[in-house]
């Protein structure tokens, strides 16, 4: 998995949500086994205590399961995948509208702007 972890938010929270991306993604599918601790904390050049607390909020929310064991899993709940894909999906596209209209774009031009960028053009302007 390609971590991105920047300065400026805590760590924990990036973690959560980059997991929660490839939980919505598929690169780790319902009922799928996700790597330990150590392992992913390693992977994305975190402290261990980091990433625990992360997964742990991902428990929390029910996105993942923990058996004592057999390490965690993530959710069999396709709904409740599709719905946190949904809520992410949402928020990218009122934060991409807000944008727009700061820059003075109407609907219209955003449309406009979508369907073109979506063909392939405009991508040197």
């Amino acid at each position: 998995m390609d971590w991105n972890i920047t300065a400026g938010r805590p760590v924990y929270v990036q973690l959560v949500e980059q997991m929660e991306l490839a939980l919505v993604n598929g690169t780790f599918p319902p009922g799928s086994k996700i790597p330990p601790v150590r392992e992913l904390a390693a992977d994305a050049g975190v402290n261990p205590n980091t990433m625990q607390r992360a997964l742990q909020e991902l428990e929390n929310r029910g996105l993942l399961q923990a058996q004592r064991t057999a390490g965690r899993t993530v959710t069999a709940d396709a709904d409740a995948l599709q719905a946190l894909r949904r809520k992410r999906a949402v928020s990218l596209a009122a934060e991409f509208l807000y944008q727009m209209q700061a820059l003075g774009l109407d609907r219209a031009e955003t449309e406009e702007l979508l369907r073109q960028t979506a063909e392939g053009g405009d991508r040197d302007e």
